[in-house]
Order: structure tokens, then sequence, then C-alpha cells
């Protein structure tokens, strides 16, 4: 299949690491100009080696923090710039700090829809310009499963991914007519740092072994497994290609099963 990615400009978020790395990863792969963001450069230098040694492809690479305004225009305007426009835009952003309601003050609930909401809409403000400009573009948002079925002690992501899930339907309709396809693409239990982080809480936090944690968890899922990386980075590359032409405001678990809502 003919993705349609050769030679287009491609933003991705958050993609020094974890499952914005694993989707930048694809883009190359597929033949796209890349550019990461992440908050850090060091991370950023170790991200663009492993991509280029894994592709033959150089991305290009610019420090942004999502949750500022000021990083996330000239972030993306010097994408734009470097590569000629921007055709492809994947919002993404670390994960909120767990929790239960009691656990956070306003200063929390602020900063986690700063940088995982207000962000994702900043993002999207940048890019659309220029996508305006080539005729149409895609846009995938990066939510969670809490989008279906909230999870425990998660209060801070799954109010706000809820956020990121609405906006993401709701500009599927308002930017159909300029040829722009916005679709958000949710993880289950992926094997990143952010999933062992979480069980190793869970684990402190009920005084149990980690591995009968992660076993647990395992268990919870119909494939058995954790997904892969490259799993869920495949389906945001094909949500954000051209060989996508008619999927438009529609949320995709890359889950194993375990999500059963309908």
């Amino acid at each position: 299949m003919d993705t349609g990615l050769k030679g287009k400009s491609v933003f991705v978020a958050a993609a020094s690491k974890g499952l914005g790395r694993a989707a930048a990863l694809e883009f190359a792969r597929e033949g796209a100009n890349v550019t990461i963001a992440s908050r850090s450069a060091e991370h950023l230098s170790e991200a663009k080696r492993a991509i280029g040694e894994a592709t033959g492809t150089a991305v290009n690479t610019v420090v942004m923090d999502a949750g500022k305004e000021e990083d996330v225009r000239r972030a993306i305007g010097e994408a734009a710039e470097a590569l000629g426009g921007l055709d492809v835009l994947v919002c993404n952003a670390g994960g909120p700090p767990g929790g239960r309601f009691d656990d956070f003050s306003d200063r929390d609930w602020q900063a986690a829809y700063e940088l995982n909401l207000l962000g994702t809409i900043r993002m999207i403000r940048e890019a659309l310009p220029h996508m305006r400009r080539s005729g149409g573009g895609r846009i995938v948002t990066l939510t969670s499963t809490s989008i279906k079925q909230p999870i425990d002690g998660l209060i801070l992501s799954n109010v706000f991914r809820a956020g990121v899930n609405a906006l993401t339907k709701t500009l599927a309709a308002e930017l159909a007519p300029d040829g722009i396809l916005v679709n958000t693409v949710a993880p289950g239990r992926i094997a990143t740092g952010r999933i062992r982080e979480l069980d190793e809480a869970n684990a402190k936090k009920s005084g149990r072994p980690l591995q009968e944690i992660q076993a647990e968890n395992e268990r919870s899922i119909p494939l058995g497994r954790l997904g892969q990386p490259d799993e869920f980075g495949r389906a945001v590359v094909f949500y954000g290609s051209f060989a996508n032409t008619y999927a438009t405001g529609q949320a995709i678990l890359v889950d194993g099963g375990a999500i059963k809502a309908l």
C-alpha cells in the first residue's frame, strides 16, 4: 500500500521517546520528511541518531515544550520553514501525574490542561495555515483508552484526554471542507517507560510485587500481552497518511482488545 507520505512534511510532538518516537520512526520508514519535537535537546539528539540508523533518513529536530505557547509557535514555524510546509501533524504530550481527585490543586489541574489540551489546540492552530496553503493535510492526536473507559488513579489524564477526543471529533467536521482529516489514536497498554512507571507506582502503593502487577495487567488483555511501540506507530502512520482518504473524526483504540465498550 502506498501511504502517499514520501516527501511529505510531518511534525511529531513529544517524539524523543515512547509512542511519539515510535510514530516518528514509522513515518521516516515511509519516506516522509520528519520533524521531531521534545523538551529535551539531549533526548532529541539520541532519537535522531536512532531513527537515522534504523531508516537511513535524517530527521529534523526542534526543542518544544507543548505547554508553552511561544514554544509551540516557534517550533512549528521552524519545522514548516525547514521542510517547505507542513502536511501532517501528530499532537502528543507526556501524561500528567497519576493520582486521585483529592491529590491535586488548581495549579495541577491548570498544568495538565495547558500541556495536554491547550497544547494540542495550539499545535493545530499553528499548523492549519500551512495545511490550508497546501490544499489539505492530516492531523492525528494521541490520547488514551481512557477516552472510552476512565483509568483508576489517572484523573487528570482521563479528563483532558477526553477533551482532546472531543476537539478531534469537532474539528473533523469543521476542517473537512479544507481536505484535512482529523483522528485520534488511543493506546492501551503499550510497552513503554510510561507504562512501567505506572505499574511501579501501583506496586508500591499496593505493596505487591511489580511482576504480579504486570502479569495481572497482561491477563486483562484478550491478546494476552502488552502492545509494542511499532504496532502503535503503524496505526498512527496509516491515519496520518494519504492512504487514509475517508476516515475522519474517529477514535482508534490500539489496545489488544482490552476495552469492551461499544
